[in-house]
């Protein structure tokens, strides 16, 4: 019960996070509240990856309802016997989460991407990716950001928000990790009981 009730709370975590991914990549493609540099695409390309607004987002909203459902007391009757239906519900519990590593590893992966290439800015030599050779080594050298020079402040509103995406979509891998381990100890301690069983009786 005690195990049911965390994998539960769980499954509802991943909702405001989801929630959250979505708001978060929606503020990527206005750099201080300017709708002009999404409209004319001078945003970094990897904010089109919808990684925020589909796959930690959308995706996980999906992922987070079909584990809810699959968490109910409702018995459903899918094989002979209670244990195999319990096994069977586990599997897709468990499937479900592997699917949320998933849309959130990959959220997780292209938010790095898109902060450690930083932001495409007007510098002195036009639109650029200025601090794309630099391998992240900006994000700790302020002195440098002022090499964009529009939009305006654009290089902390992207680290801002990416580190936020980062941390959003790394605690629902992290979340979706331990569904999967709760299902797995789920399906061996089903199997387990089963085994002894008989010797018992």
């Amino acid at each position: 019960m005690g195990a049911r009730r965390c994998s539960g709370c769980l499954s509802c975590l991943i909702i405001p996070l989801a929630l959250w991914s979505i708001i978060v990549n929606i503020l990527l493609y206005f750099p201080n509240g300017q709708t002009s540099y999404a409209s004319s695409h001078k945003l970094t390309n990897y904010v089109w990856y919808f990684e925020g607004i589909c796959f930690s987002g959308i995706m996980m909203l999906i992922v987070a309802a079909a584990l809810l459902i699959l968490e109910k007391d409702t018995p459903y009757k899918c094989c002979q016997s209670e244990n195999c239906s319990k096994k069977y519900m586990s599997l897709l519990s468990i499937i479900f989460s592997v699917l949320g590593i998933a849309f959130s590893g990959y959220c997780l992966v292209i938010s790095a991407l898109g902060l450690v290439q930083g932001p495409y800015c007007r510098t002195l030599n036009g639109w650029e990716y200025v601090f794309e050779d630099a391998r992240g080594s900006f994000l700790s050298d302020p002195s440098t950001w002022s090499q964009c020079l529009e939009p305006a402040h654009v290089v902390e509103w992207n680290i801002i928000l990416f580190s936020i995406l980062i941390t959003l979509s790394g605690l629902q891998v992290i979340i979706s990790l331990i569904k999967v381990i709760i299902e797995l100890s789920k399906i061996l301690c089903t199997t387990y009981s089963v085994i002894i069983q008989p010797g018992i009786i």
